[in-house]
């Protein structure tokens, strides 16, 4: 029995001994978009020459890890927007990530170029980035309509319609949200707002907060202001009239569009269909006796054409 686990400690050993001492130190909190980062490559049993060895980092899309020192990365830099800085001091090797953003997460590695071991790299290392897009707040149930209520600040809706707002966005985390209306002190804790049956104390300032679970700090706003119309309101008034009235005024030239390129294809193909004009009058002979011919001195029986 003792032999047996002196076996499995030696092979843990080998193991241990195999995956080599380079490691990737790295802030270990949420960094937050924007903030520079610096990550430190450490040999902690220093037992290699550091001049030796170099960061990587693997790309997400090419599934291929980049030397971040060699030139074969410039390319790499241009295409993603990504750039880094690695510098080298008194030993130690160094990569530096000024504003960095999501997408600059890593994972990253330092990896030994003499190193005879069968794993001459570090284990990879992700940065922790924590990010919030701007929010977006729009009127539920419009499907491709959406988009463009994400852009209006101010919603119009008739008395006694029924509103429905969602409250949206993209972050690293899935954020907690809360509505407020200015002016009262309810909260509500959701990522929809109904309002049934408008009425006139329905309008006002309302305020959608996306707020980072972990992150105190991350934390996004988006004020609209409803206005309730009047009962005997035109349809066109409101804010959905309004877009579907768009809408209409652009599927009408649309249609006026492909009318009219239609019919100037059709013309320009009957056109390119037609024949030469076939024009008798010029096979007929003219003399210079004729009196289709001009006044001359000499006679002449050959024709001119």
């Amino acid at each position: 029995m003792r032999g047996y686990i002196f076996l499995v400690l030696l092979a843990f050993t080998s193991l241990h001994s195999s995956i080599g001492s380079l490691v990737v130190k790295g802030p270990l909190e949420p960094v937050l978009e924007g903030e520079d980062v610096t990550l430190e490559c450490v040999d902690t049993e220093s037992k290699l020459n550091m001049s030796s060895v170099h960061f990587e980092r693997l790309s997400k899309y090419m599934r291929t890890w980049f030397r971040l020192e060699s030139e074969d990365v410039y390319l790499y830099r241009r295409c993603f927007l990504y750039d880094v800085s690695v510098r080298r001091e008194e030993g130690k090797l160094f990569v530096q990530i000024p504003n960095i953003q999501s997408w600059s997460d890593g994972p990253y590695r330092c990896v030994s170029e003499n190193s005879s071991a069968p794993d001459n790299s570090s284990e990879s290392f992700t940065i922790p980035v924590h990010y919030m897009r701007e929010v977006s707040v729009h009127r539920a149930g419009l499907g491709y309509l959406t988009r463009y209520y994400s852009a209006v600040q101010e919603l119009k809706v008739r008395l006694g319609d029924d509103v429905e707002l969602e409250c949206s966005t993209s972050a690293s985390e899935k954020p907690d949200y809360y509505w407020t209306k200015e002016g009262e002190v309810w909260v509500r804790s959701a990522t929809k707002l109904k309002l049934e049956k408008v009425t006139s104390e329905d309008g006002g300032r309302y305020t959608c907060t996306a707020q980072s679970p972990t992150v105190e700090s991350l934390m996004k706003k988006r004020t609209i202001s409803i206005t309730v119309l009047p009962e005997d309101a035109a349809w066109y008034e409101s804010t959905t009239g309004q877009v579907y009235l768009i809408c209409a005024v652009g599927l009408v030239i649309l249609v006026i569009a492909i009318s009219m390129i239609t019919y100037l294809c059709r013309r320009a193909k009957q056109n390119k269909c037609k024949g030469p004009i076939d024009d008798r009058s010029q096979k007929k002979p003219i003399y210079k006796s004729s009196v289709e011919s001009l006044p001359s001195t000499s006679s002449d029986s050959q024709p001119l054409v």
